[in-house]
C-alpha cells in the first residue's frame, strides 16, 4: 500500500510541487484541504483524493481515516505562514508526521513549543529546505568546506523578484501573517549561508520596509551583503530589459548560477523525509532566528558593509 498523504494549503502556490513530490515518491494523496476551492490542478495528480474548504470537516475526516488505521503517514503544510505552527501540531495530533514549508515558523520561540510536542506524540517535523539539495549548492559547501578553515569570503547577496499590489493586499503583505519581506522570501537564503558558511556570528539590518530589506550578515566563513526587493522600480540597472527578476549570489566577485534545477528539489525533500534524513527542527531553528532578529533589530545603516544595489531600496 502506497504511503498515505493529507494536504493543507492544496490551492496555494508552491502546493503543485508536494502534490508531484507526493506522486514522484510512489505516494497517495488520500485527502485535501484549503479554504479555497480552486484546486483543479489535483485531478493531474489524485483525482480521488477528498477535497474540504472547512478545516473541521478536513479534521473530522482525518480522524475518521485514523480510527480506520487509514490515516495519513504525512501531513503536507502549504498554508500562510502565520498557520504553519497550528497546523504542524494538528498533524502531529493525529499521528502523522509534517512535512513543512519554509519558513518554519514566524518566531524561534515556536520551535521550542514544537519540539516539546515531538516528544509528546512521538511524531517528527520536517521543513522543506530544497536549497540545500540544489547542485550548485552543495559544490559550494563542498569548495568552502576544502578550502581554508580559516578564510573568510566576501559574499553578495541580490534577490529582486517583482510582485504586483495583489502581494500587499495579500496575507504576504502583512507582517503579523508572513513574518515580513526578509521572512517571506528570503528565509532559504539565510539558510543556505548557514549551511554553506557556518554559524551566524552578527546580524545588522540598514533598511526595513513593506517592499524591501537590507542587511549584513557575518557568519564563521562570510561576509555577507544583502538587498531583498519585490518593487519593480528596485530592479537594478543592469537587469536585462523585460526582465522582472534579478537574482545574484557571488563569492569573491564568482556569481553563483542556481536559476534553473528547481523543478525536482521537493521531490528530492519528500525522498529524503522517507528515507529518515529529513530536515528537523534543529536544522531550522539558526535561520528563524535571523528573520526573527532582521524583524526587530534596530537600523543601523552606518554599521557594516551595505550591498552595491542598496541605493534604490533606500531612495
Amino acid at each position: 500500500m502506497p504511503t498515505q498523504y493529507a494536504l493543507i494549503g492544496a490551492a496555494g502556490y508552491i502546493a503543485p510541487r508536494h502534490l508531484k513530490a507526493i506522486k514522484d515518491t510512489g505516494g497517495n494523496l488520500a485527502v485535501a484541504y484549503d479554504i479555497n476551492d480552486s484546486v483543479g490542478i489535483m485531478d493531474s495528480h489524485f483525482p480521488d483524493a477528498a477535497f474540504f474548504t472547512e478545516f473541521e470537516r478536513f479534521e473530522s475526516y482525518v480522524d475518521d481515516l485514523r480510527r480506520k488505521g487509514q490515516g495519513p503517514s504525512y501531513v503536507g503544510i502549504c498554508s500562510p505562514n502565520y498557520l504553519h505552527k497550528a497546523h504542524m501540531g494538528f498533524a502531529l495530533r493525529s499521528g502523522a508526521d509534517a512535512i513543512c514549508e519554509k519558513p518554519l515558523v514566524l518566531d524561534v520561540n515556536d520551535i521550542d513549543d514544537l519540539a516539546a510536542l515531538e516528544k509528546d506524540t512521538g511524531h517528527r517535523i520536517n521543513s522543506i529546505l530544497q536549497l540545500r539539495l540544489h547542485p550548485a549548492i552543495i559544490a559550494l559547501r563542498d569548495r568552502i568546506a576544502a578550502g581554508p578553515k580559516d578564510k573568510v569570503y566576501d559574499v553578495d547577496l541580490g534577490y529582486f523578484t517583482s510582485r504586483g499590489a495583489w502581494y500587499h493586499a495579500s496575507w504576504k503583505g502583512f507582517d503579523q501573517k508572513s513574518g515580513g519581506i526578509a521572512t517571506n522570501i528570503g528565509v532559504h537564503f539565510y539558510d543556505m549561508l548557514s549551511f554553506v558558511f557556518g554559524p551566524i556570528r552578527e546580524n545588522i539590518v540598514h533598511h526595513r520596509g513593506l517592499d524591501a530589506a537590507a542587511g549584513y550578515l557575518e557568519f564563521a566563513q562570510a561576509r555577507v551583503r544583502w538587498v531583498l526587493s519585490i518593487n519593480r522600480n528596485h530592479l537594478p540597472a543592469h537587469t536585462p530589459a523585460g526582465q522582472t527578476t534579478h537574482r545574484s549570489i557571488t563569492v569573491e566577485g564568482d556569481e553563483i548560477e542556481f536559476s534553473g534545477g528547481f523543478t525536482d528539489l521537493h521531490t528530492a525533500s519528500y525522498q529524503n523525509v522517507l528515507e529518515g534524513n529529513g530536515y528537523g527542527l534543529d536544522v531550522v531553528r539558526p535561520s528563524i532566528e535571523i528573520v526573527s532578529h532582521i524583524r526587530t533589530a534596530p537600523i543601523e545603516l552606518r554599521k557594516g558593509e551595505q550591498h552595491p544595489d542598496i541605493s534604490k531600496v533606500l531612495g
